[in-house]
């Protein structure tokens, strides 16, 4: 694999916002849907390309234009001839994935002990017109970044100390003139909302001392735009402009990890320790729970689909409800742990579990209907990428002890 380096090896990107993009953490919309008339391939063969990454990092892959964009970092690994430890912004050709250039944000800093599945570069970026957003924890502080296209830095911000119980996954998302980010954890979580120009904070609200992982994720419900954040033992609900508090009620467990999905009326919510829940939040701030599961659906993040929710629980079981009355529909086994989120395309679901293979099944409240089982690697961790009718994972595979990732593109 080539050197990393901290220039720009290609000419200007010149791609423009689409359907066929997937600027954020949860694609265009959000919400875990890709287009509707996308039309990737189900069974998959051989890819169109494949290409080493070094680095081990669980983040989701970005598209924009004619180019992909990632974050990865390299612990105790060699370049050339120096071992490095730090932390990249990758930009790749999206045609045959080679590599256009690769920004180093931080070097050394690698220095707190994370969970085994937890990686310090397991946030996905977050893309506009002008800039790149990247979040990363380095020492002790977590940050978040913006590039233009030429992978240069344009600014860069401290949102606040972290204290590692887990390991840090939260991403930007960006609403307006602005770039969210969350960071919960024990020392004292923030939230807070900073101007994409410049990274001038706009409004911060300090929240509980308790570890915490979800992304923050703005919903249209109950007729107004909410930031919701769930974890800490709440729900909670802001103006994504001015970091008002609009609501908050008891209806979460201490840690989640899912970004919360809605129905318009309903926010859907889970977590997993101390215990295992999938709640049904009315979003007009009155503290009702319509509806709660105890099912565990820890990691994967939930999808909304004609007045349905799909989930995959953490041990590999698939798992339908009608989001108005919480009754189950169907549960169909998959097989294997799942970290990464599933993704909607159409009325099909794909989903990538731990053990390196990718399923497709229906989304229809009918009954399970398993579409397609794929063997891609070894570990799927990260969040598959569907757009522009073409599939991009990061894989790993192992030789043994050796351990080596791959960003694989299939495409019908």
């Amino acid at each position: 694999m080539k050197e990393f380096i901290a220039v720009c090896l290609a000419g200007l990107w010149m791609g423009v916002g689409s359907a066929n993009d997937w600027p954020s953490w949860r694609g265009p919309f959000g919400n875990g849907h890709a287009a509707a008339d996308q039309d990737p391939p189900v069974k998959l063969g051989e890819p169109k390309w494949s290409i080493d990454m070094q680095g081990r990092s669980h983040g989701s892959i970005v598209a924009k234009g004619d180019r992909l964009f990632l974050n990865i970092a390299l612990e105790n690994e060699k370049v050339g001839e120096v071992i490095r430890n730090a932390q990249y912004c990758v930009c790749l050709n999206r045609e045959n994935g080679e590599i256009v250039w690769a920004t180093e944000i931080f070097s050394d800093g690698l220095t707190q002990r994370l969970n085994k599945k937890a990686t310090w570069a397991s946030t996905t970026p977050a893309l506009d017109d002008d800039h790149i957003y990247v979040n990363f924890l380095n020492e002790s502080t977590v940050s978040t970044t913006a590039l233009d296209y030429d992978g240069h830095l344009v600014w860069q911000t401290d949102i606040c100390e972290y204290k590692v119980h887990q390991g840090y996954g939260a991403s930007p998302v960006l609403y307006k003139d602005l770039v969210l980010v969350s960071a919960d954890n024990k020392l004292g979580g923030v939230i807070c909302g900073m101007m994409r120009k410049n990274g001038e904070q706009v409004w911060f609200d300090e929240r509980a001392k308790l570890p915490n992982y979800p992304s923050p994720v703005v919903l249209s419900v109950a007729g107004k735009d909410q930031l919701i954040m769930t974890g800490t033992d709440k729900v909670t609900s802001y103006n994504p402009l001015s970091g008002e508090k609009y609501w908050e009620i008891d209806g979460s467990t201490t840690e989640c990890v899912t970004s919360a999905v809605t129905d318009g009326t309903r926010i859907f919510t889970s977590g997993g320790y101390p215990e295992n829940h999938v709640s049904a939040v009315v979003a007009d701030g009155s503290g009702e729970i319509a509806w709660k599961a105890p099912n565990r659906v820890y990691v994967p993040s939930m999808l909304v689909k004609d007045g349905y929710l799909y989930a995959v629980m953490d041990a590999g079981v698939a798992v339908c409800w009608d989001s108005a009355t919480g009754e189950e529909k169907w549960k169909g086994r998959l097989g294997g742990n799942f970290s990464a989120s599933p993704i909607l395309v159409g009325d099909k679901i794909y989903a990538a579990n731990e053990s390196g293979s990718l399923f497709v099944y229906r989304a229809s409240p009918g009954e399970f209907e398993l579409l397609a089982e794929n063997k891609i690697g070894d570990e799927i961790f990260a969040t598959p990428t569907i757009c522009a009718g073409e599939i991009y994972l990061r894989v790993a595979f192992y030789d043994g002890e050796t351990r080596r990732e791959k960003i694989v593109c299939y495409s019908k």
